[in-house]
């Protein structure tokens, strides 16, 4: 049996990789650019955790290629240290210290010492979270308490305005998770996120395809009012079913305007099933607070009309293949993943352990809420309805 050699890629060929990575591909779709299995390069994006490490870039105090040459022929020519610096408008010091620590007067060469002092300046900095060990043992607890990243930054901020010691962008954490080389998280706080990913993805990526059924009398998006598009009152809701194993499923229902999550259990995902399941839901609220619902083009709401008839809610369909123009609830679904991972079975959890989960996310601060909670801002809005 012939077995390929291992292959080393070029700086080129790793950039064109990160390229594609960025605008969504899967590791199979790049891997099939080099004509090799996804493997081969999957080790490239894990040692970073999926993010781009940034180009090295010297620093502009740095000693230069040239200079170090000018410091070559002044050495040669028996110049002083001094006599050297002062031709290049440098600390003697700056030049001793750059002769000593590449050999000396009589080893010092200009090429070997800049690509020494290239290969010295490359090596991993301490950031905030590992200089910080008080800062890391608050983030460690609140991600164990499965707060994001974006949460604990925007708690942080709010709980210690003054001090910036204990302040930390969300972008930090993340990278402290997902580039293990920093030593600053374990590893195991993954977990706690609300995909739990070993590398991060591209927000480009998705598993979505066009295979979905035809619905007859659909109302496009596009025909929205305009306060469900601007999110300006609330009362318009987006849904979606989330799969599980075995056949099971849950409707999961988000409003645009407080992000406040309801979870609905459906026994079954035919059409009848789902849109009895909603109706009977929909009775729950205040007319004012559910105006419309808006849903993909999945073949379970293809009895929309009945559902409108029953409620006086008007459902609007996206798109085929733009989920994103459900944009709360596909957000929503993702975080619901932390709860009921792919692969398992949805059945036997009952409408009450539903409510139980759907409560533990309204409770949980927003970014967009400017760090509200969905669970404050719907009850507000029941309020000005009373």
């Amino acid at each position: 049996m012939k077995y390929r050699t291992r292959t080393f890629y070029t700086q080129t060929q790793k950039d064109l990789m990160w390229e594609r990575w960025k605008k969504g591909d899967s590791l199979h779709q790049i891997a099939r650019l080099f004509d090799r299995h996804h493997p081969s390069i999957q080790g490239i994006f894990m040692k970073t955790g999926g993010i781009r490490p940034p180009p090295r870039t010297r620093s502009v105090l740095a000693l230069t290629l040239a200079e170090r040459e000018a410091i070559s022929r002044g050495l040669a020519a028996n110049q002083s240290m001094r006599s050297i610096a002062q031709e290049l408008g440098r600390s003697p010091s700056t030049i001793s210290r750059e002769v000593a620590r590449n050999g000396g007067k009589e080893a010092y060469r200009s090429t070997k010492s800049d690509q020494a002092a290239w290969e010295r300046a490359h090596r991993p900095k301490a950031c905030k979270l590992l200089q910080n060990k008080a800062l890391a043992h608050v983030v460690a607890d609140k991600l164990q308490h499965n707060w994001s990243p974006q949460q604990i930054a925007g708690w942080l901020k709010h709980a210690y305005p003054n001090d910036e010691g204990y302040q930390v962008s969300h972008e930090v954490i993340y990278r402290s998770l997902f580039i293990q080389a920093r030593g600053a998280l374990k590893k195991e706080l993954v977990q706690h996120l609300r995909r739990t990913r070993v590398m991060r993805r591209s927000r480009h990526y998705t598993m979505k395809n066009g295979d979905l059924g035809k619905i007859a009398n659909t109302v496009s998006i596009r025909e929205r009012p305009a306060e469900a598009e601007d999110r300006a009152v609330p009362g318009h809701w987006e849904g979606d079913l989330l799969c599980g194993d075995l056949n099971s499923q849950i409707a999961t229902l988000v409003e645009r305007n407080t992000r406040y999550v309801m979870l609905v259990k459906v026994p079954r995902k035919d059409s009848e099933t789902v849109v009895n399941a909603l109706i009977k839901h929909a009775r729950k609220l205040p007319q004012e607070l559910y105006k419309s619902l808006t849903w993909d083009r999945g073949s379970e709401m293809s009895s929309h009309q009945r559902f409108t008839l029953a409620t006086d809610i008007q459902v609007y369909f996206c798109d085929p293949q733009h989920p994103w123009q459900r944009g709360s609830n596909e957000n929503t679904n993702g975080l619901l993943r932390q709860y009921f991972p792919k692969g398992m079975s949805l059945a036997n959890y009952s409408q009450a352990k539903l409510n139980a989960v759907a409560r533990e996310l309204n409770e949980r601060p927003r970014k967009t809420l400017n760090y509200e909670t969905p669970a404050e801002r719907f009850a507000q809005s029941v309020a000005s309805t009373g």
